[in-house]
């Protein structure tokens, strides 16, 4: 009886130590906008990407966003800080690393605000790589040498605020604008579950102009804004809010100019970045799908409780999410006006999952991750 009574006293001193320690996480209440869509009509379930094999193998680890040069050269950056060229007849090329090159680069990301972390990256017009890294902020890279020029701090970052998330990426052809997100001014990239959990708003939409070296504050409280992507004919981009599951559409030209709307809501999954296909539609790379066979998804389900998440914050490791995602992968095809026009699906991601970049070049499609330990591709798949 006595040892009955220690155990339920050695409890109750646990529950109320866990009540009484602070939450590393301020989340407030979030009202969904209701179930996910259902799985029909043009989200029709199909083996699309089943299709596909995976390159460099054990080689590169998360490959996260894409872009390629006029002579078929792929560039990418992975979770150990370094950026790659892939050649034409698929040979791979270090070109640089953002951060210290250590042997721990890769191997946790406790390391990568030292080692660095490449999310956005594309070429401008001079054929240089612009870069956006979590960590040290918006770079220009020289593809040949590897000669790294730092354009915009993350510790300078805009308005006041510094950059704690740089994310997705696009240049303007037009103006060589460089338009990026900062997809959090609390939570950094190893912290990306504490911001998904959260569902803060604290993200940016952001430009800089290279041939003034100023950077301008074009949306703020945004939720999670991710990637980014300009129309054809560069009148207006979209932007995905990966955390609430929504795009939004800025306008650039016209009467609209400077103001956004939504697009698509409630989404079918978590968007991460948007390109542009080869037939000129918008694809849109799933990195979690809100679907689940016999439960609700985990985040519908904790998202109108604050004190759940707090205390989920408090005793549950990072690592521990990972679990509940499922290995289903997931590409959403958009027309110019957000409707949704198609679907590419991996049920129990036999070739991939958590899809965050959808690239389409010569023929190709290479589907980004943000921590797989492999490149995915699909061949003459959109061509």
């Amino acid at each position: 009886m006595l040892g009955r009574r220690s155990l339920l006293v050695a409890l109750l001193a646990v529950t109320v130590g866990l009540y009484l320690l602070p939450s590393p996480i301020d989340p407030k209440p979030h009202v969904l906008k209701g179930p996910p869509p259902a799985l029909e009509g043009p989200l029709a379930v199909n083996t699309l990407l089943q299709g596909g094999r995976r390159l460099f193998s054990g080689k590169l680890h998360g490959p996260e966003s894409f872009t390629a040069d006029e002579s078929g050269n792929v560039y990418t950056g992975t979770v150990d800080g370094k950026l790659w060229r892939i050649g034409p007849d698929d040979s791979l090329t270090f070109i640089t690393q953002m951060g210290q090159n250590l042997p721990e680069c890769g191997s946790s990301t406790d390391f990568e605000p030292v080692c660095g972390r490449p999310h956005g990256v594309r070429l401008d017009r001079r054929g240089q790589l612009i870069v956006a890294d979590s960590y040290f902020g918006l770079h220009s890279v020289d593809p040949e040498t590897g000669e790294k020029t730092l354009l915009v701090a993350s510790s300078e970052g805009a308005g006041g605020v510094p950059f704690a998330f740089l994310n997705g990426l696009e240049i303007s052809s037009e103006t060589g604008i460089i338009y990026f997100t900062d997809s959090s001014s609390r939570w950094g990239r190893r912290h990306v579950k504490l911001e998904v959990i959260e569902l803060n708003s604290l993200g940016r939409l952001l430009s800089y102009d290279p041939r003034t070296g100023s950077v301008a504050v074009l949306l703020d409280s945004l939720y999670m804004p991710n990637g980014v992507v300009l129309s054809p004919d560069e009148s207006f981009l979209l932007l995905a809010e990966t955390s609430i599951g929504r795009i939004l559409r800025y306008w650039l030209k016209g009467p609209k100019a400077g103001t956004k709307e939504v697009v698509l809501d409630n989404m079918i999954g978590y968007p991460d970045n948007i390109r542009l296909s080869d037939r000129g539609t918008f694809l849109v790379g799933i990195t979690t799908p809100r679907f689940r066979k016999f439960m609700p998804p985990f985040l519908d389900m904790i998202a109108p409780y604050p004190a759940v998440k707090r205390f989920l914050a408090k005793v549950v490791p990072l690592s521990f999410y990972n679990l509940l995602l499922p290995r289903y992968a997931l590409v959403l095809e958009l027309g110019l006006d957000g409707d949704i026009v198609g679907t590419l699906h991996d049920p129990g991601g036999r070739l991939t999952w958590a899809v965050s970049d959808v690239f389409q070049h010569r023929g190709r499609t290479y589907l980004g991750n943000t921590d797989l330990p492999f490149l995915p591709v699909l061949e003459d798949q959109g061509s």
